[in-house]
């Protein structure tokens, strides 16, 4: 079949002229390759590779060169952030604005698998969703547990404890072409088709599926049994997409995958990218992996990573376990400090990184990019071993992070804007723009807010004036400065309350994810920053958070903590240490190597100044080594100077 976009969309007189309009630079053989790819491929890229950049720029191209108005471009990632960040990057040329409307699709997983099958096959049986929320569910299991005819199933789980996870985490699964009811484990806590608890839990999931309340979860079992029921309509969704891009391919799940590789197996082209070497949110690579599991054993290398230097580059390389990978730093010459505590200095270790950061990053980098302080647990455990997490560290502060799912709101109000701008539906940009809402307003919250369709429309009651703020928040999304964002954001803490009648909790996360931050534009390809620091102080104070909530993120300076790891015995810096002092990750206990994942993302955050955080007898047998390498070795008492 003919492709939908005209033949010479990806010759190399069109990237490098675009690449020139946007200021891009693509040195690397790798780089035009993915970029003039048209056929199906994996793309391992290392952190810092710039593949959110060329996957904007190959988008532009191909918007630009687009001839279809039936099919379109699929675009999908794992998260709302990074799917706005891509469409940020479209938004940043006029041609690309264009897969911002219909026939494309740009946007999770999850929002695909809703929109194109599981809610297709939900109307199909009759049903009215309310709901596609696992806080909602949660609450709506609970509720239908107290009711007589769930009796019988309610005292049997009394006497587990687990019993109530076993309700409120109930998913869907499809097995052998049906929807079976499973626990949080995987099986039924008893057997529906011989106990009456059994017959029981049972039917409770499947009341809630007709009352219209879903877990996230539940879509892709009821997607795979739509396509089970009706095959035609994976040919046809190739047919509307016969171009696919995924991207942070390493965090999608093996449910996510199978559902994938069902969908789009008649013929269309789909190109896979991100980095198995960060896929920090599974427990592990399967026992008997997809032949389909990225990345594919002949996927194409982006290992140039354009945000650090040699020095980091050669440390993330031994630290590689999912797939190994010789990374070279094209970057900013990053520097790499160890500094050594002791139990009476462990308070002592974030203010003497901030010390070290003040002396050695240039101080308009700082304002721009606050330092960063990550650990891999934010809350202190029950072991008696010190230091445990985060808190031990900086016990009078509250962290500013922000899990996988969590982002700024005012990323969902632009994306929703651009998308609106540009042709898209009001209800749909108003509905993104809600659920951005709630996702912000989760932490803050004793009870879950509703889906808008719950919202009524009558300017007289709370869910009219919410729509209004949302409706206003939309037309202002290009041009809001801080004192409107302030004033709109403001207005959403108190109604709130009003529709929830209940307070809000304090909450850092909330915080971040209600701040201000400057227009995408400013970040955009090819755009340059100039900001005014003449008038700054000199201090500027270091953000603390978990190393899984910076997953993506890029940092001017990066302080990782010692932290004990998921089973509280080992210190995951001290074990990392013994891997780069010589050790083979490949042959390293799993706890080990998941601690070792998690300091290699850390690790890779930084542009200008990397520092590890240990105990004094933790780093001794390592540091003349270290040393050799590169490393500077401090101490918290050490006063740093500008060079």
């Amino acid at each position: 079949m003919k492709p939908p976009y005209l033949p010479d969309a990806l010759v190399k007189d069109k990237v490098e002229a675009l690449a020139h309009i946007l200021g891009l630079d693509l040195p690397h053989s790798e780089q035009w390759d993915f970029v003039q790819s048209v056929l199906s491929q994996d793309l391992q890229a290392a952190p810092g590779s710039g593949k959110t950049t060329l996957i904007g720029l190959k988008l532009a191209l191909l918007a630009g060169a687009w001839t279809s108005r039936t099919r379109g471009i699929c675009v999908l990632s794992h998260t709302n952030t990074a799917k706005d960040e891509i469409i940020n990057r479209l938004t940043a040329v006029s041609d690309g604005r264009r897969f911002l409307q219909y026939p494309h699709f740009i946007g999770t997983i999850q929002s695909f698998t809703n929109t194109f099958l599981a809610l297709p096959a939900i109307r199909a049986l009759g049903y009215e969703v309310q709901a596609v929320d696992d806080d909602i569910y949660e609450a709506a299991a609970l509720r239908l547990l107290e009711r007589r005819d769930f009796s019988t199933l309610h005292s049997f789980l009394s006497r587990r404890r687990d019993g109530l996870d076993t309700v409120t985490q109930s998913v869907f699964v499809c097995e052998a072409g049906k929807l079976k009811v499973v626990g949080p484990r995987g099986s039924a806590p008893a057997d529906p088709d011989t106990t009456p608890s059994g017959q029981q839990y049972d039917r409770l999931k499947r009341h809630l599926a007709k009352e219209g309340v879903f877990r996230y979860d539940d879509m892709y079992a009821i997607a795979e049994w739509y396509l089970i029921r009706n095959p035609a309509i994976a040919v046809a969704v190739s047919q509307r997409f016969p171009f696919v891009l995924l991207d942070e391919m390493q965090d999608t799940s093996d449910v996510q995958q199978h559902l994938l590789d069902r969908v789009f197996s008649s013929g269309a082209v789909v190109q896979r990218v991100g980095d198995v070497n960060q896929a920090i949110f599974t427990d592990g690579t399967p026992a008997t992996p997809r032949a389909s599991a990225f990345p594919a054993p002949l996927a194409a290398e982006l290992p140039v990573s354009q945000r650090f230097g040699p020095k980091i580059a050669d440390m993330a390389s031994s630290l590689t376990l999912r797939r190994p990978q010789r990374i070279s730093g094209a970057g900013p010459d990053t520097q790499i400090g160890l500094l050594l505590f002791d139990d009476h200095s462990v308070r002592e270790v974030v203010p003497a990184f901030e010390r070290m950061a003040h002396a050695l990053v240039p101080q308009d980098v700082l304002v721009r990019n606050p330092p960063r302080v990550l650990g891999a647990r934010l809350a202190k455990g029950t072991s008696g071993t010190y230091p445990q997490s985060l808190a031990c560290y900086l016990p009078d502060r509250a962290p500013a992070s922000r899990g996988p799912a969590q982002k700024e709101l005012i990323s969902t109000v632009r994306a929703a804007g651009a998308r609106w701008a540009a042709g898209g539906s009001d209800h749909e940009a108003v509905a993104e723009l809600w659920e951005g809402v709630r996702t912000a307003m989760r932490p803050a919250l004793t009870v879950s807010l509703p889906p808008l369709s719950r919202l009524e429309r009558s300017m007289t009651t709370v869910g009219g004036q919410l729509r209004l703020v949302l409706r206003d928040l939309l037309m202002g999304s290009g041009s809001a400065d801080e004192a409107t964002w302030k004033s709109a954001t403001a207005r959403l803490l108190e109604l709130i309350p009003d529709l929830t009648q209940a307070p809000l909790r304090n909450s850092a996360a909330l915080t971040e994810s209600l701040r201000f931050t400057s227009s995408p534009e400013s970040s955009a390809i090819g755009a340059t920053a100039d900001p005014n620091v003449q008038d700054l102080p000199l201090q500027v104070p270091s953000v603390a958070g978990s190393i899984q909530s910076a997953k993506g993120e890029t940092h001017a300076a990066t302080l990782l903590l010692e932290c004990l790891d998921r089973r509280g015995i080992k210190h995951d810096i001290q074990e990392t240490l013994k891997l780069l002092a010589g050790g083979d990750i490949q042959r390293a206990q799993v706890t080990v190597q998941r601690a070792a994942q998690l300091i290699f993302v850390g690790a890779t955050r930084p542009t200008h100044l990397l520092v590890l955080a240990t105990r004094r007898e933790h780093a001794a047998p390592y540091t003349d080594g270290l040393a050799a390498r590169g490393w500077s070795i401090h101490e918290t008492s050490d006063q740093f100077r500008l060079a």
